[in-house]
């Protein structure tokens, strides 16, 4: 079972989360806006956040850029919970580095459901072999990812779901996956989670690849799905 921060004002809800997850045999704390969540954070790192977006003072959108934008806490799964239910705010929400996103109201199965999720996805994945293709190169020990180009290597920064996606398009290169082989393969239980999740998550791939001039090796096949490739042979940069 996980270490669980859960950060949310209104007190009634975070209550019936924490229930939740002490039942199912989570460590749970709770804070009730930003600097109090900070603390916890900085005195203990959690399994997995799950963080509201509207709160006083800081809001939980800018408090998950700020960790996605620190070393320490740049791989913490953290699921969104928020009433704002629009598909622009879902996609704020991921831009933000957050995993997940659950809109309120929500049943406490779906949130239960998706934290399984999450948590099963924070892998080993540190004791797989490094994978390359071409010049790209990914170390799952190290979580890097770099374009070597002679003695030279260019690393790219990558957020935690987009390093799996890549990994595994990596570990399958030139196959085309559909989106719900995506979700299936890289998301896991992923019965509360829409297929236009995986076009966000690609586009962030493809933004982090193009600072090692790599984003075109990410492909969309037209009614099928996406693959990687280096057929076309990697841009100079």
């Amino acid at each position: 079972m996980g270490r669980i921060l859960v950060v949310e004002d209104e007190s009634a809800i975070a209550e019936l989360v924490a229930i939740n997850l002490r039942h199912a045999g989570h460590e749970v704390t709770v804070a009730s806006d930003a600097a109090q969540a900070q603390l916890e954070v900085d005195a203990v790192l959690p399994d997995l956040v799950v963080l509201d977006w509207m709160l006083p003072g800081q809001s939980g959108l800018a408090l998950a850029r700020q960790w996605r934008a620190t070393a320490r806490t740049k791989t913490m799964p953290v699921i969104m919970l928020t009433a704002r239910s629009e598909e622009s705010d879902m996609i704020a929400g991921l831009d933000a580095g957050a995993d997940d996103y659950v809109a309120k109201p929500f049943s406490t199965q779906e949130l239960m459901a998706r934290i399984r999720a999450v948590l099963r996805r924070k892998a080993p994945e540190s004791l797989d072999t490094p994978v390359e293709l071409g010049e790209l190169h990914l170390d799952p020990a190290t979580r890097r990812v770099t374009r070597r180009i002679g003695e030279v290597h260019h690393e790219m920064r990558i957020g935690p779901t987009e390093f799996r996606l890549l990994h595994f398009l990596m570990t399958h290169p030139e196959r085309v996956h559909s989106r719900a082989q995506l979700l299936d393969r890289v998301w896991g239980d992923h019965v509360f989670i829409e297929e236009r999740t995986v076009d966000v998550h690609v586009k962030r791939l493809r933004d982090a690849l193009a600072a090692v001039h790599c984003a075109h090796l990410v492909q969309t096949v037209r009614g099928a799905g996406y693959r990687i490739t280096d057929k076309a042979g990697v841009v100079s940069a």
